[in-house]
């Protein structure tokens, strides 16, 4: 069954729900196999190395049942308005030195206001004269308007995760909805710029969900899938959520290549729970990181992953 599947794959065909799911009692060593052969087919040895700056933090509107920086939970993060030009860019100077070669500024809330968005825009303009990065926003729902004017000064790529399966959605969030969500980034894709969107694996959600919100992101045409595990935060309602175990986060990303054989699959939040920073994740389909701590919670530095890198004989682009 495995082997005919990953032909299928390698030959140009998608997998059904139904097929998909037939994964989840492959034996696990052969399916990372596999995966990876994928992985290896499709997108060649190239590895998307990005970072994220928290360029507004905490007082957020919203009620997602993972998140610190929500106003509607106890849960500790740093609070601050929209970070200055200057603080910005030395921070994007010091990750491209690094090794860095993708940028992405993120900001709490719904939304931002519109003018925050203009002074945003500026702060791209002058990453965009200043650094050779490549430029990703994450600013929330925003509208077509602000996505034109982003990719006027240089964003390429916009982020937004589903988070999860849009039946288990209600279960995580109320205050915003499964299709506002979509309708950003249609708009986004409207507005002529790339889509950066996956979701948070370990929020209770049933191995159904997993599959369907891979299978949403794929009508999406989605090709950066950043993919977070829950680490659970003081504070929040899923505090006390178990911890995925890494059997289980080996198959999701396996699964994920298979229905997505030339993303790149982006090792996110909760990397660092692992034992080995994620490099049996990189043998298994992945193919792009986060690199550097996330926004509430310690990650893996550049230069770990750098090293990781080049042990597994990956080259780091720009794409």
């Amino acid at each position: 069954m495995l082997s005919v599947y990953k032909n299928k794959v390698l030959q140009g065909g998608s997998l059904s729900r139904a097929e998909a799911m037939q994964l989840l009692t492959a034996d696990l060593q052969e399916l990372c196999t596999a995966a990876d052969q994928i992985r290896a087919y499709f997108c060649k040895e190239q590895v998307d190395l990005c970072c994220i700056i928290n360029g507004k933090s905490g007082s957020c509107s919203e009620n997602c049942r993972y998140c610190a920086q929500s106003a509607h939970y106890s849960g500790t993060s740093l609070q601050h308005e929209l970070l200055s030009k200057e603080t910005i860019l030395q921070d994007a100077l010091c990750r491209q030195r690094e090794g860095i070669q993708r940028y992405s500024i993120v900001t709490s809330g719904r939304r931002l206001c519109k003018e925050e968005v203009e002074k945003l825009v500026q702060v791209y303009r002058q990453l965009s004269e200043q650094t050779t990065l490549s430029l990703c926003a994450s600013c929330g729902l925003l509208d077509r308007e602000d996505f034109l004017k982003l990719k006027a000064a240089g964003v390429t790529r916009y982020h937004n995760n589903l988070e999860t399966s849009r039946s288990f959605f209600p279960s995580i969030c109320t205050t915003h909805s499964y299709d506002d969500k979509m309708q950003t980034l249609h708009a986004a894709k409207q507005a002529g710029l790339e889509l950066c969107c996956g979701g948070i694996l370990g929020l209770g959600e049933r191995w159904e969900d997993r599959i369907d919100l891979a299978l949403e992101l794929r009508t999406l045409e989605v090709l950066s899938i950043p993919i977070n595990f829950l680490n659970p935060i003081p504070g929040t309602p899923l505090q006390a959520q178990p911890v995925m175990r890494e059997e289980e986060i080996l198959r999701a990303v396996a699964i994920f290549r298979f229905l997505h054989p030339r993303a790149f699959l982006r090792l996110a939040g909760g990397r660092s729970l692992m034992r080995d920073k994620g490099k049996r994740l990189l043998q298994s389909g992945a193919n792009a990181l986060i690199s550097g701590d996330m926004l509430t919670t310690a990650g893996v530095n550049t230069a770990s992953d750098l090293q990781m890198l080049k042990e597994l004989g990956r080259q780091v682009v720009r794409v």
